[in-house]
């Protein structure tokens, strides 16, 4: 009779001690990782984590894939800091930022970034550069204050033509998705998910490798997904990625993004093409190039760059070719443009 009573005993002091360590853990990485950057006061009670690094006339703004924050940049900033003033930053929802307080559709992210800058006062030209679900704020953000805009760099912009409700055989896939992170939620606060991506990016991996077995095939499918893109960022930043993915809020932020995917596809396809504006379009040679009329759809002057060696993650697989385009841009930012927007 002890013992049976003994268990729901032993069973409350593991969630107990799961939930302490999560919060231990949190604390500890706020205070260690964000102190780097800013928060900035976008109203409503919500504050967006800011990172600034390198001086120049005109401002480079990185904006990160649907669950990514602002460390996906983290090597490419720092070499454009070398040339211009640079601005990265995380979505509500992700990262170091509060909740989000509207849809995950690139016209609200857009706006909140806009409020975002103006809070910090980081006066425009702007030279945009989105990468994938990043792609789409930017352009959106372009058409929203054109005036602001010296060009944009799409690194392989999400292709709406591809996702619901364009494409509804993805919706199986958003939905399974969002069940997924809805799960990872509560494992989150019990501090599992800090335990294995502690241990996968941090430590020897022996843990996280256990519980993707006991996952079954899909939990090894995406342990190796997350070891293939993760390694090609710089090791030292491991422990922050490591940071993010322990938190319940991250998992809470990513099913907010990819609940709006249908609403973002709609929110572009009315989306009229940027005008008088240059756009620089990176497409990964692993890809189809887009067509002449997804071009056009997208701007009146856009430039189609190949990359030759990159799948998706062009940032992470040629990050020179970006950083190229990027500087291109800088320069072609003329002083006359400067001028008339400063």
């Amino acid at each position: 009779m002890y013992y049976l009573l003994s268990i729901p005993g032993l069973a409350a002091a593991l969630v107990a001690a799961g939930f302490l360590y999560q919060w231990l853990g949190s604390r500890y990485d706020r205070l260690r990782y964000a102190k780097e950057g800013r928060w900035i006061d976008i109203g409503d009670g919500c504050r967006l984590y800011l990172l600034e690094k390198g001086t120049g006339e005109a401002t480079v703004l990185f904006e990160s894939g649907i669950a990514a924050t602002n460390l996906n940049w983290f090597h490419i900033q720092q070499q454009v800091a070398g040339f211009a003033t640079t601005a990265s930053y995380d979505r509500g929802g992700l990262g170091w930022s509060c909740p989000c307080r509207t849809a995950r559709t690139p016209g609200n992210i857009a706006a909140e970034l806009h409020q975002m800058l103006e809070g910090a006062g980081i006066k425009p030209p702007y030279i945009l550069v989105g990468h994938s679900f990043g792609g789409l704020v930017m352009r959106r953000f372009a058409l929203l204050y054109p005036d602001e805009v010296t060009s944009v760099v799409l690194v392989d912009p999400m292709r709406c033509e591809e996702w619901p409700p364009l494409d509804p055989t993805k919706q199986a896939f958003l939905d399974r998705g969002s069940q997924l992170t809805g799960w990872a939620i509560p494992i989150a606060r019990f501090g599992l998910a800090r335990l294995a991506v502690t241990s996968l990016l941090c430590r020897s991996g022996r843990i996280a490798e256990r519980l993707a077995g006991a996952a079954g095939n899909g939990g090894k499918h995406v342990l190796g997904r997350i070891k293939g893109e993760v390694g090609k960022m710089p090791q030292e930043i491991w422990p922050i990625v490591a940071a993010h993915w322990s938190r319940p809020g991250y998992y809470v932020g990513m099913r907010n993004h990819v609940m709006a995917v249908p609403d973002t596809v709609r929110e572009m396809l009315a989306s009229e093409p940027i005008r008088g504006i240059p756009v620089l379009l990176l497409t990964p040679g692993k890809s189809s190039p887009l067509s002449e009329e997804c071009l056009q759809r997208i701007g009146d002057n856009v430039q189609q760059v190949i990359a030759p060696a990159s799948a998706h993650w062009i940032h992470l697989d040629e990050p020179q070719l970006v950083i190229d385009s990027i500087q291109e841009m800088v320069a072609a930012a003329v002083p006359e443009q400067i001028a008339a927007m400063g």
